[in-house]
């Protein structure tokens, strides 16, 4: 089964370029550790929440805008032995600064409850057919 890291960060707008470059020069790495698949999503549609929102969840400032993002991992052990060789690869201080600020950040690591695209679900044959 498949593992996902998820996170939200704040990133000033102006630094969008930024970003997307960060995350590109990046994505080679989490491939090569053996992540399947890596998704950035830029925040341009952000409802504002009673209680809370993506907004409030980070604390973004009027100039800032939110990234949601998650990486996909064949499952947690890869995902696990990925951030330790991450940890001893001297190309990661190499890498441009974030372009933001990383106490605001949020993650976690989540294992699949439902996937539309999971061809192996709609395969299987129902009870009662």
């Amino acid at each position: 089964m498949s593992y996902i890291q998820g996170f939200v960060v704040p990133v000033p707008r102006a630094n969008k370029d930024a970003y997307r470059d960060l995350a590109a020069k990046a994505a080679p790495m989490f491939r090569e550790y053996g992540a399947t698949r890596l998704i950035e999503c830029w925040g341009v549609d952000l409802a504002e929440g009673e209680t809370t929102d993506f907004r409030k969840a980070v604390r973004a400032e009027e100039s800032e805008t939110v990234v949601f993002a998650w990486i996909e991992w064949p499952d947690r052990a890869t995902c696990d032995a990925a951030a330790r060789r991450m940890e001893a690869d001297e190309r990661w201080k190499s890498l441009p600064a974030m372009p933001f600020d990383g106490k605001r950040m949020f993650w976690g690591g989540f294992e699949p409850l439902f996937d539309s695209d999971d061809r192996s679900a709609a395969t299987e044959e129902k009870p009662g057919s």
